[in-house]
């Protein structure tokens, strides 16, 4: 594929790319504190949105682990200011209105297709489309449901479905959330006048989830450009043979794998990487979201574990990795008490590859402290760790932090 021969990284290399790239352990920026966080936006493409609770959701906490500053409200202030729109990436999202034009391949689609997740019902469509016309923003419950009996959380009434069947075809959007539930108003009335919602044709759109991947995560190979983006393959091996040949891209070998890099990209090798602060990342966190690079990139074999059975789970319901030193080191458990304001350590599993445990201790127990503040908890609980060795470290660490 290459034009000239690829590049040689070595996997500390190509790691440290990766997380400069990704900038969870970039140093606190100046300026505003939403400006932060509507760059980080803008550098990562997308933050994907859950509902899963046990701690902060995944949205805040990949924000705020590029943010110390970050703040809740500053989603909200940015989504009215037309910044940030949600929609969906490889699932829901928030997304930086910059690129609006780049999430309408999908919308189009779905406009053609046959319904998202049931049959569309165009009377009912019409009737969510009249009263949007007419009462300006509303809810889900804001239409009576015609069979009041108790629904499955999938069993939607009739207005719900039409709502998320016109959202998905992009021709209503979110204009807020109240709690976790959209709020929602005509395209029209939501996008900002100044955004370019010119279609791009698929050369473009192939360009754009190339360079996309590559400003975010370093560096990339072509399933990782067209994850769940179905029927860009074709056109984004070609933009990768184009941009090959023009000299905008470079292959760099990794032990055995060939990966794509922007040849500027190599001069970030030159910053240091603060090696000794422990991050915590979110399941869902941009960095580890898929699985086979990061078992290519960080020899961390990953599951998150909270859709397996119980009877089947090995570390615990929502496990986060643990990152220290430039690598994967370890995946704990963790669930915020809020009402008592603990967030408890409910598991520890460490990589048999880590050394120098006290030290990891010292930087765990750090980075616990921090994310016990931002999950609102005044103290973290340990007790639970099976390694009592460990769990006395991390307690003694605590303390000295606290």
């Amino acid at each position: 594929m290459s034009v000239s021969p690829p590049i040689s990284l070595s996997p500390d290399e190509a790691r440290k790319l990766t997380l400069l790239s990704q900038g969870v352990l970039t140093p606190r920026r100046n300026g505003r504190a939403i400006d932060a966080t509507l760059e980080a936006i803008r550098h990562l493409g997308y933050v994907q949105i859950d509902t899963i609770s046990v701690i902060e959701r995944a949205h805040h906490h990949t924000l705020w682990i590029r943010n110390p500053r970050y703040r809740q409200a500053h989603l909200d202030r940015l989504v009215a200011d037309g910044e940030v729109f949600e929609y969906w990436s490889h699932a829901a999202a928030w997304l930086p209105m910059s690129d609006y034009r780049f999430a309408l391949p999908r919308m189009l689609a779905e406009r053609k297709g046959p319904g998202r997740w049931f049959k569309r019902d165009q009377r009912v469509i019409r009737q969510v489309l009249d009263r949007l016309r007419a009462e300006g923003p509303l809810m889900s419950r804001d239409f009576e449901d015609p069979d009041p009996r108790r629904r499955e959380m999938w069993d939607w009434k009739p207005a719900k479905r039409a709502l998320e069947q016109l959202f998905i075809e992009g021709r209503i959007m979110a204009v807020r959330r109240e709690g976790f539930n959209k709020v929602y108003d005509l395209t029209e009335r939501v996008l900002p006048a100044s955004v370019d919602t010119t279609p791009p044709d698929d050369m473009d759109y192939a360009r754009y989830l190339v360079t996309s991947f590559l400003r975010a995560h370093g560096l990339g190979r072509v399933p990782e450009f067209v994850h769940l983006r179905k029927g860009m393959r074709g056109p984004v091996e070609q933009v990768v043979r184009d941009m090959l040949a023009d000299g905008e891209l470079m292959e760099a070998r990794v032990r055995d794998q060939d990966w794509l890099i922007v040849p500027g990209s190599l001069e970030r090798l030159e910053k240091s990487l603060p090696r000794e602060r422990a991050r915590l990342l979110s399941p869902f966190d941009n960095l580890v979201i898929q699985r086979r690079r990061l078992k290519d990139l960080f020899d961390f074999n990953y599951q998150i574990e909270c859709y397996v059975p119980a009877q089947k789970r090995v570390h615990g319901y929502f496990v986060l990795p643990v990152l220290w030193r430039g690598r994967l080191v370890a995946r704990t458990d963790l669930k915020a008490h809020r009402e008592q304001g603990v967030l408890a350590v409910r598991s520890l599993a460490l990589e048999s590859n880590l050394r120098a445990r006290d030290r990891f201790a010292m930087a765990f127990a750090t980075e616990l402290s921090s994310f016990a503040a931002f999950n609102g908890c005044a103290a973290v609980n340990v007790s639970e760790i099976e390694d009592r060795q460990l769990a006395a470290a991390l307690a003694e660490h605590l303390e000295h932090a606290a």
